[in-house]
């Protein structure tokens, strides 16, 4: 069988070699074809695209050759804790609650036998040891090196292992949650090889990056891919606007560096967007240039000082663009001013946009709270503002961001939508909205204390206040930029408003201030 088929090859082969023959003979007696002349092309461009293709090899060869002696593998754990008993007042038995809730364990005994384990056990339940592993890297050869503060939150023990295997405990661990950076100092390692930080401002959608560190537990591992995006935004705790890559980055890559083509650091790699919880090329890296900004602090003093303002603040969409007469995009909307802030110090007002802050233009949010963040505490800077159409220019004296400043939410009775009480009641029908007068016990029950306005009482499903996003509950503040402190406030406001032309209201959920503009579409 084997025979057969290698003479079967043969014969093609020499079928192949004599057409192959005949071809090159009548290429001699006429004219080449256009089919070979476009053969003849490829065939001489083909090198020219291996080279380009060995040049891009290269490039990526020589920016691993330069970051991998810098990327350091990180190891935590934490000790075993045992849980408070019934002299604690935590005793998960004896509160009744199962304490295999989510395990196979489950059903798997009875509530007389749970609460038997209880009374003999309860006060020697331990948290179990646990172990992670991220990425970091060096940036000073005294031994610093720049990882996430997720990766080494809550660790007992922390160990660092270097690229050419030697392993150390930390001594220094300085973290910020708020942009999920970490400080990891270790001691008597030498003089290490410390990566470069580049600029990630002057990296572009499509640029070339290489991703580097140990997922899971495969330590120097390099992946290849481009910037995606720039500018992304998650988690409202989170302050960075973080750069956005195709490069793998999977659990265990949490603090490895992002690098471009030179080998520098332009990125620390710290979330992935997955359905499974690995690759599915969406990741996310904090900028270098924060993490220039950040790290110098966390260094020197351990912590981050931040300037603010004092104000809450929304992004403009079209709506509040058309009713606002400026570009959608353009600025960032006041949405309430905080008593005994820079803010209010300063004149601010709801309703003012801030188109610029120390001379930067801002778009959104988070790119005003990053400009104002920075700027030095007790400095004064010059806010760009647009007030009732009209520009202003508010000199504000920055101040650090006390740790106290942001009022808790305020809680419900219930975990259910809170249903106003009855009052005096307006029904505006062609918004699909009724108001009435805030009482005094209305106001504390929805953490409306020390605000005036109407209540929400009702808001038609089908009508133009529900497709906005207005709910039972909350309360009007403005309408327009006139203060309704009551129902025959409001009902003048809105009286002759057009539902085509739309409705502009300061609404305040528990949540904050917010600009909303009812229009039937």
């Amino acid at each position: 069988m084997t025979t057969r088929s290698i003479r079967w090859g043969a014969v093609v082969t020499a079928v192949s070699l004599s057409i192959g023959g005949w071809m090159w003979e009548q290429s001699h007696l006429v004219a080449q074809s256009p089919a070979k002349t476009a053969s003849t092309k490829a065939s001489t461009a083909a090198p020219e695209a291996v080279h380009q293709a060995n040049n891009l090899s290269k490039a990526f060869r020589s920016a691993a050759d330069v970051i991998l002696p810098t990327v350091v593998t990180i190891e935590t754990s934490t000790k075993p804790k045992v849980a408070r008993g019934a002299q604690g007042g935590n005793n998960r038995f004896r509160d009744g609650e199962n304490p295999f809730k989510g395990t196979p364990f489950e059903n798997f005994f009875n509530d007389d036998q749970l609460k038997q384990f209880g009374n003999q056990f309860g006060n020697q339940m331990e948290r179990p040891r646990s172990h992670g592993t991220g990425s970091g890297v060096i940036i000073d050869k005294s031994g610093i090196v720049l990882t996430n503060n997720h990766v080494v939150a809550g660790a007992d023990v922390i160990t660092v292992r270097l690229a050419d295997g030697r392993e150390f405990k930390a001594t220094d661990v300085k973290t910020d949650p708020q942009t999920d950076l970490a400080i990891v100092r270790i001691e008597k390692a030498g003089d290490l090889p410390a990566a470069k930080l580049g600029d990630s401002d002057e990296m572009m959608i499509g640029d070339w990056v290489i991703a580097v560190g140990n997922p899971f537990g495969l330590e120097q591992t390099v992946s290849a891919g481009i910037i995606s995006g720039k500018g992304r935004q998650f988690g409202s705790g989170q302050r960075a606007n973080y750069l956005q890559t195709d490069a793998a980055i999977n659990p265990g890559n949490s603090g490895g560096p992002l690098v471009n083509l030179d080998g520098e650091v332009i990125g620390i790699n710290t979330a992935i967007a997955s359905q499974g919880g690995g690759n599915d090329g969406i990741g996310f890296a904090v900028p270098a240039n924060m993490v220039k900004w950040v790290a110098p602090q966390l260094i020197a003093g351990g912590a981050v000082k931040r300037a603010y303002l004092g104000v809450g603040i929304e992004q403009i969409n079209n709506e509040l663009a058309n009713r606002f007469g400026v570009k959608n995009g353009e600025g960032v909307l006041v949405t309430e001013v905080f008593p005994d802030t820079p803010a209010a110090q300063a004149g601010l007002k709801e309703g003012d946009i801030i188109l610029a802050f120390a001379g930067t233009s801002v778009h959104n949010p988070r790119q005003l709270q990053e400009v104002v963040e920075r700027q030095p505490p007790d400095s004064k800077q010059t806010a760009d503002v647009l007030r009732d159409g009209k520009p202003v220019k508010v000199e504000i004296v920055a101040k650090s961001l006390p740790k106290e400043f942001g009022r808790p939410l305020a809680k419900n009775d219930d975990d259910g939508e809170q249903k106003p009480d009855n009052g005096s009641n307006f029904t505006q029908k062609d918004f699909g909205l009724e108001v009435s007068d805030l009482s005094a016990s209305q106001a504390k029950q929805l953490g409306f204390d020390g605000y005036e306005g109407v209540l929400i009482t009702h808001v038609d499903p089908a009508g133009p206040a529900h497709e906005a996003g207005l709910r039972e509950g909350m309360l009007i503040r403005k309408v327009g930029r006139e203060e309704v402190k009551s129902v025959a406030d409001f009902r003048k406001a809105v009286e002759g408003q057009s539902v085509k032309e739309g409705l502009l209201l300061l609404v305040r959920t528990q949540a904050g201030n917010r600009y909303v503009v009812i229009q039937a579409q």
